[in-house]
């Protein structure tokens, strides 16, 4: 007889590392659609769907980040203070300018789950401007994106 059960991996074994990923000259949608699969932990065979399960991910350069066509105008931004009239539209080039670390983090987290595990994943992941970061202690890997 065999034994088709699906494991589930409980909380108390999941082993997390820590990837350190260059974001410079790398294309935007394909660098945050590395990196939501590697904090998801969907790289990992021991990968269960309601744990987060996924690795650290460190990003540095990220105003190096580079995107295709005329996005650098074109792409818009949009939030909202919830107040009458609170709507602010910013470019990505005025981004690029004022918070670039954003740039990442909104675009990998737009291809996270939308629940509490999805909030609970995006803080595996630490984006810097610059290419100095403060997680040397963990010893992150080097992770390589195409």
């Amino acid at each position: 007889m065999l034994n088709y059960r699906t494991k589930s991996l409980p909380t108390a074994e999941v082993q997390k590392h820590w990837f350190l990923v260059d974001a410079q000259g790398k294309t935007l949608g394909r660098l945050a659609s590395e990196i939501a699969k590697v904090i998801r932990g969907k790289h990992k065979p021991s990968f269960t769907p309601h744990i987060n399960c996924g690795d650290n991910v460190i990003v540095i350069n990220a105003e190096k980040i580079s995107v295709t066509s005329d996005k650098e105008s074109r792409k818009e931004y949009i939030s909202y203070s919830e107040y009458p009239g609170g709507q602010k539209r910013r470019s990505l080039k005025e981004m690029r300018r004022k918070t670039p670390n954003k740039i990442i983090e909104k675009a990998v987290k737009g291809m996270l789950p939308k629940n509490r595990l999805g909030r609970d994943i995006f803080h595996n992941l630490k984006v810097y401007s610059g290419a100095e970061h403060p997680h040397e202690a963990q010893k992150p890997q080097t992770l390589e994106i195409s």
